[in-house]
């Protein structure tokens, strides 16, 4: 699949000729990741840190909690590894510095080893020293230690020349279960395509700025269809990852979801359609995934008013649990629904009461049957403190998730009383 590229220089996203020669001042990365974020995870790689020419880190921190990213660039110890992951990196990209005795220290699977070539050997130092070693010794050897491979063919970076598909073969037998990302010079979906049947990622920049190929191509490139028509089963659903219902997406369909950031589906019959048009319920699109055998997509959308045209949450009748609540919760608010929860919502003081009460009783719960009932009382009571605040159930399953990927763990003590 694709890893789109966002190379950042002076706070600007950049692409560079052969790691040197700027070729695209493309401004603010802000904008740039919103939009390749939606295919998938984005690589940042700072390109200043790289060279040991200052670094980008503020920025690329608040790039961490805006998409899903692995970061890359002057990362050459432990506790700047560590640092990027609990900033909320998924991955980090380790160059120079990638030794055995660096990786034994970081989580494997969330490690991609940069392997900078030319002509078959590694360079360093942003691609201006020449280390004399073999590309495809350093995979086999490092292989056993991180969960992924970053290979970079820098005499065809930025040229828009295409890619060593021999080469990436033969990376990708050596690195045997280890994932391998390839880039320089990608710049075509049969490239991609290629890469991703030899079961190699494609990282694409200079080819997706200079629109010598759209977001759409490269990220539809590897997948395939059985239909006569070519359509690809669309499974939809929203932001915490309940199903809301099955369509049919085109290439075409897909171009117009991903450039308007809507639901665009395709009718098997009635062409190209959007959800909500007519009905008012309109989907925003976070992202689009393709599943192992690339012959189906998901959708994942936040979905406005019911789905389903029986005016249910979802294809199948109504969802249930957490995020019904605070739906339910969120629409009293914004309505002023007369009772309890409304109560709660505009009186603060007795909320806070509420949630003290509630979490005292819940530590004090022994039984099975009663540990469920203070649960259910101290998720109801916290939802309502989330709603009153504005802060939805997404935003907190975000933060649990960004907390779940930190390395470093403060000690479980409890705060001092006094």
């Amino acid at each position: 699949m694709i890893i789109p590229s966002i190379d950042i220089s002076n706070g600007s996203a950049v692409q560079l000729v052969g790691g040197e020669d700027l070729a695209v001042d493309a401004g603010d990365p802000r904008p740039i990741l919103d939009r390749f974020g939606l295919a998938g995870e984005v690589a940042v790689i700072d390109i200043d840190a790289a060279r040991g020419e200052g670094d980008n880190t503020h920025l690329i921190a608040e790039l961490c909690g805006r998409s899903p990213i692995r970061v890359g660039g002057g990362i050459r110890d432990v506790t700047t590894a560590r640092r990027w992951l609990d900033a909320g990196a998924q991955k980090v990209i380790v160059g120079t510095a990638a030794t055995p005795e660096l990786l034994a220290q970081l989580p494997t699977d969330r490690v991609i080893v940069a392997v900078d070539s030319r002509h078959g050997k590694v360079v360093t130092r942003g691609w201006r020293h020449d280390t004399g070693d073999d590309l495809l010794t350093r995979i086999d050897d490092l292989k056993r230690l991180c969960g992924g491979f970053l290979v970079t063919f820098v005499e065809r970076e930025g040229r828009l020349e295409g890619t060593d598909l021999e080469r990436s073969a033969a990376v990708v037998t050596v690195a045997g279960d280890t994932r391998v990302t390839v880039a320089g010079g990608i710049t075509t979906p049969a490239e991609i395509r290629r890469l991703d049947r030899l079961g190699a990622d494609a990282q694409v920049g200079m080819a997706l700025y200079t629109d010598q190929m759209t977001l759409t191509d490269a990220f539809a490139a590897p997948l395939i269809s059985d239909r006569p028509d070519g359509l690809w089963p669309t499974v939809i659903v929203d932001e915490t990852g309940s199903a809301l219902g099955i369509a049919w997406s085109s290439k075409d369909s897909l171009g117009q979801a991903l450039q308007t950031r809507r639901g665009v589906y395709e009718s098997r019959t009635r062409g190209q359609w959007v959800k909500g048009e007519t009905s008012g319920a309109t989907q925003e699109l976070i992202g689009v995934s393709v599943d192992c055998d690339r012959d189906t997509l998901r959708f994942t959308v936040r979905q406005r008013d019911e789905f389903c045209h029986l005016d249910t949450r979802t294809c199948w009748g109504e969802d249930r649990g957490l995020a019904r609540l605070a739906r339910r919760l969120a629409r009293i608010r914004q309505e002023g629904t007369p009772g309890n929860t409304n109560t709660l919502l505009n009186d603060p003081d007795l909320l806070a009461a509420k949630l003290t009460e509630e979490a005292g009783e819940l530590a004090a719960a022994k039984e099975h049957d009663e540990v469920i009932s203070e649960t259910a009382d101290v998720f109801y009571f916290t939802l309502v403190s989330a709603v009153a605040a504005g802060v939805t159930l997404e935003e907190i399953e975000i933060e649990l998730d960004r907390r779940e990927q930190r390395v470093t763990r403060r000690p479980m003590t409890a705060k001092d009383s006094e």
